[in-house]
């Protein structure tokens, strides 16, 4: 046990010192920095002492005034070195925080599904925040008070014990208390600090899918029990907090408690040893110094309990940060990838998938399924009859776990992963738009689409009318998530962004959902006279969406229970038939 948590320790400060790249100077200089300035401030008071000394002892002045400024001059190096280090200190921390955020960001952007399904959207954002947050204080105290008060601990008890003598053996019994006391704080606090993380991850999964679903929870006017129950989360990590900022405030009684034993301690000894020996063995000078050294040792103490306390803390957030830098993509790139997609035909070989190794059940079983380049495809099928993940494998957003997956005639898993993805356009689902202006977001398709090629795109996807039809036109500002744009136009935005493309293979995952049948129909008209030889894969719930396409696949319980044409499958598709009759028979009811 304790060599796997040595193996993990060791694996997360080597991923984390791989993060300070080109701040290793201002990271060194800190150190250095820190080092002179404790350096100067326990030589401080001993010139202080003896300073306390000569004007007790009638010194002339001017060797007073040559003693007080040789202390400024110690003061000013001080301040100097202790500014110094603050200003590197902050530019190393700062941009290591910036390295790891890089690091965890493009770590992210190259996971597969499969990767991202292991952490939810709410840990990364948490991660990506608060985490890195945690870890830039902590690299701060790393390489300023992880270092300063140590350093400053020691230093002040071998000058204590060099100006006070048998006066500095109150650190004996002061020094132990303090350090047995702070440390049982600490291992209290711990296990409170440590429970706030995961919960953070729960608040703000609540904060996301409150705001992602804003108008569902307006329109069945749940907004008080969503509230409630952001409450619930928020209020227990007030009380995980609560209960360790209890345990650590007692951090302040107890240093006082220190302090104050070790001043009496000294005052009261020292002035007896001071009439006891007429001020042979020690003067009022040596006090002074004790005193101050007893202080810079008691709050060193402080200091080194506050920085464990927040190390512990800070230790949680590396190591779920590591989680996210070591985990390594599922897809890769094979040694000599294929660079160039021929056509858009796609043969599934006798293709079965399961999430993950440890699935019980296949969500795809069995898929014999070859489509020539240019072919409109449908597909039909009713809730969790895998019709999505059938799609998700032709771009490779997830590797079959049996057969193989072919475009253009090509394995797949033998293209380079950017050449595919680029040679494939799918609208999803659920359909997102990104903050920026309507020219913007379509140029996601192409960067380099002049805008009469944006405006043929809108047209072809019956948006340019409703674009245009706003002051802004094209410039027109998007809210992010599309927030300020109807669902409807949110779909043939994403369409024209797709078609901007100019794939190789076009896939339409339920996205003229929220657009009526005539614009749909207008829709795949277009589609027809502006990418003909592009590969169209139209999933949909309304049979009138696919009933023209060259091939309708009917998806049931991840298998294909029904293939053909609109014709055959009304002939011999009995769930085909059954879904056109009450199509058809419900919009003449309604009608």
């Amino acid at each position: 046990m304790k060599i796997v948590r040595k193996e993990v320790t060791a694996a997360v400060i080597k991923t984390f010192i791989k993060c300070i790249r080109e701040f290793k100077l201002p990271t060194i200089l800190t150190l250095i920095l820190i080092i002179g300035e404790v350096f100067i401030e326990v030589l401080i008071p001993t010139r202080t002492a003896d300073l306390v000394n000569d004007i007790k002892a009638g010194a002339p002045m001017n060797e007073v005034v040559q003693t007080g400024i040789i202390l400024v001059i110690m003061a000013i190096a001080s301040l100097a070195c202790g500014g110094g280090a603050g200003f590197m200190g902050a530019k190393a921390s700062a941009g290591f925080a910036r390295n790891v955020r890089h690091d965890v960001f493009r770590r992210i952007q190259g996971f597969s599904f499969e990767n991202i399904d292991k952490f939810s959207t709410a840990s990364l954002v948490t991660r990506l925040t608060t985490d890195i947050s945690n870890v830039q204080m902590a690299f701060m105290m790393t390489i300023r008070a992880a270092v300063r008060s140590p350093l400053m601990f020691v230093f002040s008890i071998v000058m204590a014990y060099r100006m006070g003598g048998s006066l500095a053996t109150t650190f004996v019994v002061v020094v132990p208390v303090l350090i047995a006391g702070l440390l049982l704080i600490a291992r209290q606090a711990m296990p409170a600090f440590r429970a706030v993380f995961k919960k953070y991850d729960r608040m703000n999964e609540s904060v996301e899918e409150n705001v992602r679903g804003m108008r569902v929870v307006k329109g069945f006017a749940r907004e008080d029990y969503e509230k409630q129950k952001f409450g619930v989360a928020s209020d227990d990590i007030r009380k995980d907090f609560t209960k360790a900022e209890r345990i650590v405030a007692l951090n302040n009684p107890l240093m006082t408690l220190c302090m104050n034993f070790n001043m009496v301690f000294v005052l009261l000894v020292g002035a007896k040893l001071i009439v006891s020996s007429r001020g042979q063995t020690i003067d009022v000078g040596q006090i002074s110094a004790m005193l101050t050294y007893g202080m810079q040792i008691l709050m060193s103490l402080m200091m080194i309990s506050m920085i464990y306390v927040m190390m512990t803390m800070s230790w949680e957030s590396m190591k779920r940060l590591t989680e996210v830098l070591k985990e390594e993509p599922s897809l890769h790139n094979p040694e000599n990838p294929v660079t160039e997609v021929k056509d858009g035909s796609i043969d599934f070989e006798h293709v079965s998938f399961k999430y993950s190794a440890e699935a019980e059940n296949y969500a795809l079983a069995d898929i014999d399924l070859h489509i020539r380049s240019g072919m409109t495809v449908g597909i039909l099928g009713g809730t969790g009859s895998s019709k999505t993940t059938l799609i998700q494998l032709i771009p490779r957003l997830y590797d079959v776990t049996e057969g193989s997956v072919k475009v253009g005639g090509v394995d797949v898993r033998s293209y380079d992963i950017e050449t595919l993805r680029s040679a494939v356009s799918v609208v999803l689902q659920k359909n997102l738009l990104f903050s920026g202006t309507v020219r913007d977001n379509l140029r996601w398709g192409n960067p380099e689409a002049t805008d009469e090629e944006i405006r043929e795109a809108c047209r072809l996807a019956q948006a340019d009318e409703f674009v245009m039809a706003h002051p802004e036109g094209y410039d027109r500002w998007i809210e992010q998530g599309g927030a300020n744009v109807s669902g409807g136009q949110k779909q043939r935005l994403c369409i024209a962004r797709a078609l901007l493309k100019k794939p190789k293979i076009l896939i339409l995952d339920d996205s003229t959902s929220a657009v009526d049948t005539k614009t749909d129909a207008l829709i795949r008209a277009g589609f027809r006279s502006y990418i003909p030889e592009t590969t169209k894969i139209i999933i949909a719930q309304r049979v009138a969406s696919v009933e023209d396409a060259d091939l309708i696949l009917v998806m049931d319980k991840g298998r294909i229970a029904e293939m053909g044409t609109h014709e055959e499958l009304m002939k011999s598709g009995q769930i085909y038939r059954e879904v056109y009759e009450q199509q058809t028979k419900g919009g003449e009811s309604d009608e």
